[in-house]
């Protein structure tokens, strides 16, 4: 017998979460608050079990043709010179790693499972009740239906997460970095080559992505009152960050405050004690956000499928909820540990932080071009 699954969200652990329920015979249903399959342009990795997994949807050559031609990440100084290059074979196992745009990525993951998926777009999940045998749920057009089990894939700020489990603030927890993002359309960039420009607690990336390239600010800041949705406090924070960043700054900022598509967000890990309540669990960032700094593109996919096949091969949901976290956590705990470590090379807190990391990225490239 057919069971039917709500997911909240059309990202990427909610495309391939509703692409392997289908396949192991459920009926889902994607609810998605945007008019339409929703991502940044940001690049982001797939690789290690989530390669295997596309694999085996079959999405390996088409994610192949949109692949990014990035072949090294180049740290530069405050006129655009060159300071060291580090080869991207040192990060990746190449063979089995693919970087792309994560709007191509998202795209091809509702594509690849569209017909044997209801979608919902322009609508959210506004309210949910659970009962013994189904979960009531009231969307924010007024519709009412009733699902089996429902699943938040919806985010760092998971709207089913806040209605099932509690305040955001509760496993939100912000770690004093800030990202943000924007296409640059008009830019020619060298398509091979990532540029890392650094002033201490600050740094700017362009990447060249797979056509039209774009540039990441990063920083840090204290936390104090930060609103995800306050689109002018994300300006005033751009621009008392970057005002006196040098190269190439004043320029991004001025591109940012006219973009129509900055996303803005404070790096953040979810904390919670535990992915499920009653017929209800949580998947990628919702359940266990490692946000800029631990791949977790390639764990949202692989959680999707964990939870997936573990939910075909139980009736008993609570026993599928139960195995599908235990299996996905051994995976998440030691990305959201390396977070720090991670920051630490992107964003360095002082200058001297920087000096170091600036050595150890030419000794680690020297040694690379040796072996490579």
């Amino acid at each position: 017998m057919s069971r039917t699954v709500l997911i909240s969200g059309a990202g990427i652990a909610g495309t391939t979460l509703a692409w392997w329920l289908a396949r192991h015979g459920f009926t889902p249903t994607v609810i998605e608050r945007a008019d339409g399959t929703r991502s940044s342009g940001s690049p982001v990795d797939v690789e290690g079990p989530s390669f295997g997994i596309v694999r085996e949807m079959g999405l390996l050559p088409a994610l192949r043709d949109a692949a990014t031609q990035v072949r090294e990440m180049t740290l530069i100084d405050h006129t655009g010179r060159p300071i060291t290059s580090l080869p991207m074979g040192v990060l990746t196992d190449s063979s089995e790693h693919i970087e792309l745009p994560r709007n191509d990525l998202a795209r091809m993951l509702y594509e690849a499972g569209r017909d044997r998926t209801e979608y919902i777009f322009g609508d959210h999940i506004a309210a949910l009740t659970q009962t013994d045998t189904t979960v009531d749920v009231r969307f924010a057009s007024g519709a009412e239906r009733n699902f089996d089990l429902v699943v938040g894939a919806d985010g760092l700020h998971s709207s089913v997460r806040r209605l099932a489990f509690g305040p955001e603030d509760q496993f939100v927890k912000p770690l004093g970095i800030y990202v943000a993002t924007l296409p640059l359309p008009g830019e020619h960039l060298d398509p091979s080559r990532v540029l890392l420009y650094n002033r201490p607690g600050r740094s700017l990336a362009l990447h060249p992505a797979s056509g039209i390239g774009g540039v990441a600010f990063i920083f840090r800041a204290p936390i104090a009152g930060f609103d995800h949705r306050d689109e002018a406090q994300h300006l005033a924070l751009l621009e008392r960050a970057y005002a006196d960043m040098g190269w190439r700054a004043r320029e991004f900022l001025a591109a940012a405050k006219a973009a129509p598509d900055l996303y803005f967000d404070a790096v953040s890990r979810v904390v919670i004690d535990r992915w499920s309540i009653g017929r209800v669990t949580l998947v990628g960032d919702a359940a266990s956000c490692v946000s800029l700094f631990g791949g977790g593109t390639g764990l949202a996919i692989a959680g999707a499928r964990i939870l997936a096949d573990e939910l075909a091969a139980d009736r008993d949901h609570a026993a599928a909820f139960a195995r599908y976290e235990a299996r996905h956590r051994q995976a998440v705990m030691p990305r959201q540990r390396g977070m720090g470590l991670v920051s630490g090379l992107i964003v360095p807190r002082t200058a001297l932080g920087m000096a170091l990391r600036n050595t150890g990225v030419r000794l680690v490239s020297l040694f690379a071009r040796r072996t490579l």
